[in-house]
């Protein structure tokens, strides 16, 4: 055989031997290189044409394919690719289609070889595509008929996967609203219309920016397929641009120039009525086959089950959570010597609103009584409860009952409405002018504080049980928790749902809600509302309410008291009581004369424990006049009068009346029904 390198050069062809670039083209090949470090990426001729672009039409950007790679195959490849440059591949090879000028998809396929530095990181990608249309036909998928049945299978089941999550109207909207809807479905574009007073809504359309403008709102009796579907309950689907031209000529010119050709128009109907409708569009041609229509059938069914539990959560949601707006203030009092900001946030996980609740009451004498509760459960009765028990405590504060006879008064009360329900609830009873504040909790979280220079802690209030619970299963005895607040200080009252998160526990939700807190806004109201962001960015299931009280200070006026109950046998209430009394003297400007007011009011309290056997309630208030006094009274359930009688021989008793002629400026008795008031005075120099 002679030599092929021996002929003469006069009988080679020109072009001979072939460059790679002139074998590529006349097989239908091409080559890219794609730099991952700079993003750029080179198509020779050859890919331009397997990619039916020209060269001026390609900016070396790889997201300008998107245009000619339908959205469910680009994502398909960015996966399968991103996955090769993760797991240390050093190639990968994929069949994609791509759609043509006149909107119809070939097949191509892709074959890239990565090519990493020296630590293993993949740094660029050389490959080729070619034209696949002839390997597997013009429509043919590289796929057997059980593979497509398979594959039609799964875009129902995860579309119906994906709703099941779906809990409001809004969530199956954005969930269709979402770009990878259309790839779950395998479409180009679809739309979602809802039937809202005799009138078709366009409620999501994706992707967006093929926005047809009129139709937005449509007449059911409109020539228009999503109507026409509403109007029979029977799906339509349209197989060819020329059935669009023919049945529907005013959509078809104006979706014509976004390549549509074929669709799936699908009736949502629930218990029998239609709520909707569906549409499906495809840019290629394409038949339904009988398996294909039975599984979007199914599709819709689903789809309008999902639909019409969201329109029920949503009727009972906005039920519950206007029952539970109409049970809370409608607005919140101007208390002087305060700022005062609310909030309240209703939970969308859970079916209904739950039972939380707020309330402000302005109290004489320049008091204020602060209320945050929760009533157990989350439905249309635990609201009900909330309204309730909020009217029965705000009646019991206004009535000038102790702080723990409030809350007391407020468990039977529950226990009484013959209801399973208990609450929680804290309960503080501030008095602006001194800055004394009374703390009863029933079963609720601890308040913080925020001082004025930012920082923040956690206020250890004294407990007992629920609301409800201690009327049936304990004793009614809610001890009293006295502290201070100085000027520009904040008390912050607020239920669970605020510091509550699955997967922590209360502590950390305290940590942080107290750096909150600290790092928030010193102006009330925007503190309050970044409490409310700060919590909204966490998926919850409770409720959320929110009390904030910043005191400013009072003037002094007369009538102002402050109480405290004192049960027998409870000496950390005899404290709160002492505690009461010395900060009460100290911010009225009396300091000359504290321990003698501190010591009279102390023994006459525990004369009225020792001799009646019963509960004393200690009171101490300011009196103006020609002169300042501040007056101090022990009542108890005793009717016998106290009588002062000189010590005896060991000198341990009878001191008490004698200790009280000799310090208070004057003193008396006062029968009081059942008992007796045992009071004193005392001169306080003027304020300065």
């Amino acid at each position: 055989m002679p030599d092929a390198a021996a002929k003469p050069d006069a009988s080679m062809p020109d072009d001979w031997p072939a460059g790679p670039e002139l074998s590529l083209a006349l097989n239908r090949m091409g080559s890219f290189d794609w730099d991952l470090d700079s993003g750029r990426l080179h198509l020779d001729p050859g890919a331009l044409a397997v990619f039916r672009m020209r060269a001026e039409e390609f900016d070396g950007d790889p997201t300008t394919l998107l245009g000619r790679v339908p959205r469910a195959e680009s994502a398909r490849l960015d996966t399968l690719i991103s996955t090769a440059l993760k797991d240390g591949s050093d190639s990968y090879g994929a069949y994609f289609r791509v759609r043509t000028d006149d909107g119809s998809l070939c097949w191509t396929h892709t074959q890239g070889f990565i090519r990493r530095d020296e630590q293993g990181r993949p740094s660029r990608v050389i490959g080729i595509v070619r034209d696949a249309t002839e390997e597997l036909g013009h429509s043919a998928r590289p796929s057997g008929p059980e593979e497509v049945h398979r594959r039609q299978t799964s875009v129902v089941e995860r579309t119906t996967a994906a709703l099941a999550h779906a809990r409001t109207v809004q969530d199956v909207i954005d969930f269709f609203k979402d770009p990878r809807s259309v790839e779950h479905l395998g479409s180009d574009l679809l739309v979602l219309g809802l039937v809202e007073a005799g009138r078709v809504h366009l409620v999501a359309e994706g992707p967006s920016e093929h926005y047809i403008p009129g139709t937005l709102y449509t007449r059911i009796d409109d020539n228009l397929p999503m109507s026409e579907v509403i109007r029979t309950m029977t799906p339509r689907f349209i197989e060819s641009r020329e059935e669009w031209a023919a049945c529907y000529p005013w959509l078809w010119d104006n979706i014509k120039g976004i390549g549509i050709c074929s669709a799936a128009y699908l009736p949502l109907v629930a218990q029998g009525r239609p709520i909707g409708a569906l549409g499906i569009l495809y840019r290629d041609t394409r038949g339904f086959t009988q398996q294909e229509r039975n599984l979007l059938i199914a599709l819709s069914s689903s789809l309008a089950q999902a639909i019409a539990r969201a329109m029920l959560f949503d009727q009972e949601h906005d039920l519950a959570e206007g029952l539970q707006q109409a049970m809370l203030p409608r607005r919140i009092p101007d208390i002087p010597g305060a700022q005062i900001a609310v909030r309240y946030r209703s939970a969308r996980m859970g079916r209904d609103v739950g039972g939380d609740w707020y309330d402000v009451v302005p109290l004489p004498g320049g008091r204020v009584g602060a209320v945050i509760g929760d009533v157990q459960g989350h439905d249309t009765q635990a609201a009900a409860v909330m309204g309730q028990l909020r009217i029965v405590l705000r009646a019991y504060a206004a009535e000038g009952h102790a702080p723990g006879t409030v809350m007391a008064r407020a468990s039977t009360f529950l226990h009484e409405l013959d209801t399973d329900r208990f609450a929680t609830c804290c309960y503080a009873e501030a008095d602006l002018s001194t800055g004394v504040v009374q703390f009863v909790r029933a079963g609720h979280i601890d308040p913080l504080l925020r001082h004025a220079d930012g920082t923040c802690r956690r206020l250890p209030v004294a407990g007992g049980l629920p609301l409800g619970l201690s009327a049936e299963f304990g004793p009614l005895d809610y001890p009293v928790t006295t502290m201070e607040m100085d000027p520009g200080e904040t008390l912050l009252m607020f239920t669970d749902g605020l510091v509550e998160e699955p997967g922590t526990d209360l502590d950390e939700g305290m940590q942080r809600l107290a750096a909150a807190v600290r790092d928030g806004p010193y102006e009330l109201q925007s503190l309050a509302d970044r409490l409310c962001e700060t919590s909204g960015e966490r998926i919850g299931e409770d409720d959320m309410a929110v009390l904030l009280l910043r005191r400013h200070g009072a003037p002094v006026r007369g009538g102002g008291r402050l109480q405290q109950h004192i049960a027998p046998a409870d000496p950390e209430a005899l404290s709160a009581a002492r505690h009461m009394i010395r900060a009460a003297v100290r911010a009225w400007g009396a300091r000359e004369r504290s321990d003698e007011i501190e010591l009279v009011a102390d023994e006459l309290a525990t004369n009225a424990l020792l001799h009646t056997e019963g509960a004393a309630v200690v009171t101490i208030r300011m009196l103006t006049g020609p002169e300042r006094r501040v007056r101090v009274e022990v009542e108890d359930k005793s009717s016998v009068l106290p009588r002062r009688r000189e010590p005896g021989e060991s000198g341990v008793s009878g001191r008490g009346l004698l200790l009280v002629d000799r310090l208070a400026d004057v003193w008396g008795v006062e029968p009081r029904g059942t008992g007796k008031s045992v009071w004193c005075e005392f001169v306080v120099p003027g304020r300065h």
